[in-house]
């Protein structure tokens, strides 16, 4: 256990694959819902090998990402707010505070495909350590880019409030949540938007599902035979 007060709910939002990482469409062209999908569940794998993290709850209303990810172990609601990244993180924090009101409750990107649960758990438990005189505050890893973010963690009975998209971080220090400043977290901090993202996850060690994938788009794009 991570702390000896309260482990951790991962709520991670996963869109519909059709419509999933737009900005890769010309890379994976048809392999895109499925690129999106290895992400994800890479993703999974390694956040519930992470020692702090009870649960991964996936807040999905996609018919192949669901059952996929509750393959892997996590726990899967339907979108039902289905009104955008923000509204449906809420929803999953709102469900993962009635089933786990003991638990602090965690964000995720599920694109973070060369994540280390090593990096998590070090990340998850600076979050704890916030909470840890009885205050509640919130905190956040940007993303490598240094422009969006990659996790906002609360402590149990913390206010929830994510800002995800664009310049999240900018807007997660605004609500007063607080920037961990931790080295060595590169996977926690690499999203992967686009083709140049993809080659520095790789570059980091991606999980298998991602690598697999990669190698064939990859031999695409350079032009070797497969």
């Amino acid at each position: 256990m991570m702390s000896a007060l309260f482990t951790w709910t991962v709520v991670m939002p996963v869109k519909v694959l059709a419509e999933a990482k737009s900005r890769l469409a010309a890379f994976a062209g048809e392999l895109r819902p499925s690129l999106a999908l290895a992400f994800a569940s890479d993703t999974v794998s390694a956040v519930l090998t992470c020692p702090g993290v009870a649960r991964v709850l996936v807040v999905t209303s996609d018919s192949q990402a669901g059952p996929s990810l509750a393959g892997l172990g996590a726990c899967v609601v339907p979108d039902s707010p289905d009104r955008g990244l923000n509204a449906g993180l809420s929803f999953g924090a709102a469900e993962a505070s009635k089933r786990w009101p003991d638990s602090g409750t965690a964000a995720l990107t599920a694109d973070l495909p060369a994540l280390r649960p090593e990096e998590l758990d070090r990340a998850l438990r600076a979050a704890a350590g916030l909470g840890a005189d009885g205050k509640t505050t919130a905190s956040f890893v940007p993303d490598a880019a240094g422009v969006g973010t990659t996790m906002y963690a609360v402590p149990p009975s913390g206010e929830f409030t994510p800002k995800f998209g664009g310049a999240s971080r900018r807007r997660h220090a605004s609500t007063g949540a607080l920037e961990l400043p931790l080295g060595g977290i590169d996977g926690l901090r690499r999203d992967v938007d686009t083709p140049e993202d993809l080659r520095a996850a790789l570059a980091l060690g991606t999980g298998s599902r991602t690598t697999a994938l990669a190698a064939e788009l990859l031999s695409r794009l350079d032009g070797r035979p497969r």
